[in-house]
């Protein structure tokens, strides 16, 4: 039983270095808290400096002396630049530029408006003094009360046994008292001295000294510590400090202390290399955990870089490495998940043109908890070139690359591989359809080395392949008008071919380097390969046929598509993967005379239910080779029930080289119980092993000023070491675990939580189902 309490109040937002977020926000609830008087108007852009510096006074009564005292009462108003006060009564003292004012006293500039006791103002200086003020920052949900409230000239604040909070007049929920608070109106952050945390009236924290934003602006500073407990980590807190080194560097150091394994270290380094560039550095370590065995140490170094150097150059690296298989299932870590069973490290520069482009490339894939070791590129090169409408109407494509194969292990053998592919094809399209006919010829050159493995003799050491094909692909498009169900619809009918040929030749003396079998689902019925890489170029002569048709509404919004596709084969396929050290293939496809019967539903089947679902179908064996069903009922945002299927039969197990049969049903759910409170929760059930997979349920409140969230997970817990003792290593088959999570607004944002970031925790992340196109 794996039981943890998460308690997180983050005073300083991770902010991202130009980093787009792509992904869809949650409904969040924000409560702008508004002063009680309406804000002035935005300064004239235009004024001029004499304007701004004009002072305009106006009330029922006054009277004055010159160069003394002027003396104002009722409804008195006092506007200068970008301040205005309000207040009953007023006096000016002309000699010393001193404004003292008092009565339902209303203070307002661009950034906060105040009401006080009273005030006394230094026209000089444009400093201001305010008592018994409370005071509300403009486009923000902070507000408070100040014993004492002083406006530098500087046009910053300095507040004396005051408080703030970001719920609304009245609401306790959290308070946070201190005995002086400084605000920087430049640089958008505040200062605390001596400060207390407050949840409903009860004092649950003491601050001596923190800092806290009032914008998105980064600053350096402790951000505030987590606390958890656990059965496997023990007590653990984490201090994380933020660095704001430079506009373009910053650096997150976290000590995390877990009593059951140790001192966890982890830093994250962001940095922008001029306009266009930008990348980050992350480095995380344990030293002798306590919960292994051995005691051993446990690491990871990560570095991403991406961006574009001018118009033409682009540049790409992505490097991880860690100490071991399970790393990523022991250790929170903030590079991947315990899903992530693929380390990638690439390396890439791009120079691109209108009509050609050129890469360089190396590339090493680390497969955790698998003995097979992919090979590495070191290096590829790719040269790409079009010409389209060369000579009447002809295109021209030519692609090329040379690849070196490097292996870690010795005894395996290395490759220098040489492509090239012109193309010659005709595009004929109209308004009613469109045929490609095609002409490539598929050359390639092995210079294998067989010394590192002298039993693999049937790989020759130079090998010329030269591969003719021919393709031609059509589609038609058809349309009507007709209604179903009393409504009015354009219905499509979208019927396709394609007439594939490619000539045969012996590749059993060509090793596996970078090809594996693609997927036939109904578009890769089109493919012209079916495998991936260039090691096996599969001879073809057959025709595949497909038919597509759409449902498409008065607002031309498509509410229906169905697509069904097969392949027919005139002569049957003689080349397949073979393994390395086999005399012979292992074929994939022969002694038949078409391929699996393929099919793609999307569908609104009636106003918030959705359905999709696609199969994958032996027709002579009348056996299911794939298949997966959705049904969604999403009614509104944040709403949604979901129950799917999925079936994979002979789905190679890489840790035990057995085959298996994946069969396994979920559902799941979200959906919002009043406007503060929703539940979330998925079950996957693996019907095979007749077991529970995973299981996770959770409900969070969210508030205006506070979010909390709870929530159970129960779920297989990975373990790739084959030498795994469970007498000594403290791993189990399944985790469980309670989960709790409070967030306080206001105190550099509000958390990571939400329905989206629910639906994604755990083993299945929630796949939105094939929407349909409008």
């Amino acid at each position: 039983m794996h039981i943890r309490y998460f308690l997180a109040l983050s005073l300083l937002p991770q902010l991202v270095l130009a980093e787009e977020n792509t992904s869809e926000p949650d409904a969040s609830i924000q409560c702008l808290v508004e002063p009680p008087v309406p804000r002035m108007a935005n300064l004239d852009p235009n004024a001029s400096e004499l304007a701004l510096q004009e002072i305009r006074i106006v009330s029922d009564r006054s009277e004055a002396q010159m160069g003394k005292q002027a003396k104002f009462n009722g409804n008195v108003s006092f506007s200068q630049g970008g301040r205005h006060i309000a207040a009953d009564e007023a006096i000016l003292d002309q000699e010393s530029e001193r404004l003292d004012a008092n009565g339902n006293l209303v203070f307002q500039d661009q950034m906060f408006t105040i009401t006080a006791d009273s005030l006394v103002a230094q026209m000089r200086d444009n400093s201001a003094v305010l008592t018994g003020a409370q005071y509300w920052l403009h486009g923000q949900q902070i507000h408070g009360d100040a014993e004492k409230l002083e406006i530098t000239p500087d046009n910053n604040l300095h507040l004396t046994k005051t408080n703030f909070t970001t719920c609304p007049p009245g609401d306790s929920s959290w308070l946070l008292e201190a005995e002086t608070i400084k605000i920087d109106s430049k640089e958008e952050w505040g200062e605390l001295w001596n400060a207390k945390l407050k949840i409903a009236g009860v004092p649950v924290l003491y601050i001596p000294y923190m800092t806290i934003p009032v914008s998105d602006k980064r600053k350096s500073g402790f951000l505030f510590p987590t606390f958890s407990t656990s059965t496997t980590n023990g007590v653990e807190v984490a201090t994380p400090y933020y660095w704001n080194i430079a506009p373009e560097y910053d650096l997150t150091f976290t000590p995390h202390y877990m009593s059951a394994r140790g001192l966890f270290l982890k830093t994250d380094f962001r940095y922008l290399a001029g306009d266009s560039q930008q990348g980050q550095i992350n480095v995380e370590y344990l030293g002798n955990d306590n919960m292994l065995s051995n005691n051993a140490d446990r690491y990871l170094y990560h570095w991403q870089h991406k961006g574009a150097i001018n118009e033409n150059w682009r540049v790409l690296a992505n490097f991880t490495q860690v100490s071991d298989n399970n790393y990523f299932n022991d250790m929170n870590s903030d590079i991947q998940s315990a899903t992530d069973n693929q380390l990638s490290r690439v390396g890439e520069i791009s120079y691109f043109e209108r009509n050609w482009d050129f890469s360089a490339r190396v590339q090493d894939i680390k497969v955790l908890g698998e003995d097979e070791i992919p090979y590495q590129v070191m290096p590829q090169l790719n040269f790409n070139y079009r010409a389209p409408s060369l000579w009447n109407g002809l295109d021209f494509d030519l692609m090329s690359e040379v690849t070196n194969f490097k292996h870690q292990e010795n005894e395996f053998s290395t490759a220098t591989r040489l492509h090239i592919e012109p193309s010659i094809s005709l595009p004929i399209q109209g308004p009613a359809g469109s045929i490609t006919s095609e002409v490539k010829l598929l050359q390639t050159y092995y210079w294998q080395d067989n010394r590192g493995n002298p039993q693999n003799d049937e790989l020759d050491d130079r090998v010329t392949r030269s591969l003719p094909q021919v393709r031609i692909h059509g589609q038609v498009n058809f349309e009507r008008f007709t209604d179903y169900f009393n409504e009015n619809y354009r219905q499509t009918l979208e019927p396709q071919f394609q007439y594939l040929y490619v000539s045969y030749e012996d590749q059993s003396n060509i090793g596996i380097y970078d090809t594996a079998q693609l997927q036939e689902d109904y578009y890769g019925l089109f493919r012209e390969r079916r495998f991936s890489g260039l090691d096996r170029i599969a001879d073809a002569n057959q025709m595949t046929l497909g038919l597509t048709t759409r449902l498409f509404d008065e607002h031309n919004v498509e509410k229906f598509k169905f697509s069904l596709g097969q392949i027919f084969y005139f002569q049957d396929s003689r080349v397949g993967i073979n393994e390395p050290g086999m005399s012979t293939q292992t074929f994939t496809q022969e002694n038949t005379s078409n391929s699996v019967l393929a099919a793609e539903l999307s569908t609104q089947l009636y106003k918030d239910w959705y359905m999709s679902g696609a199969i994958q179908y032996d027709t002579k064996q009348s056996e299911n080779k794939k298949s997966e069903v959705s049904l969604d009922f999403r009614p509104g945002a944040n709403k949604l029930l979901q129950l799917s299927y999925r079936y994979v039969p002979d789905l190679l197990n890489t840790n035990t080289n057995e085959s298996v049969d994946i069969s396994q049903a979920g559902m799941r759910g979200a959906w919002p119980v009043s406007d503060n409170l929703y539940l979330v929760g998925n079950w996957y059930y693996d019907l095979n092993e007749s077991r529970n997979v995973e299981t996770y349920a959770g409900f969070q409140y969210e508030s205006c000023c506070w979010a909390l969230r709870l929530s159970y997970h129960y779920r297989i817990k990975t373990n790739y070491e084959d030498d795994f003792n469970p007498l000594v290593d403290d791993r189990e088959l399944f985790e469980t675990g309670v989960y709790l999570n409070f967030v306080i607004k206001g105190l550099g944002g509000s958390g990571p939580l939400g329905v989206t970031d629910m639906l994604d925790d755990g083993l299945f992340n929630y796949r939105k189902p094939l929407y349909l196109k409008n």
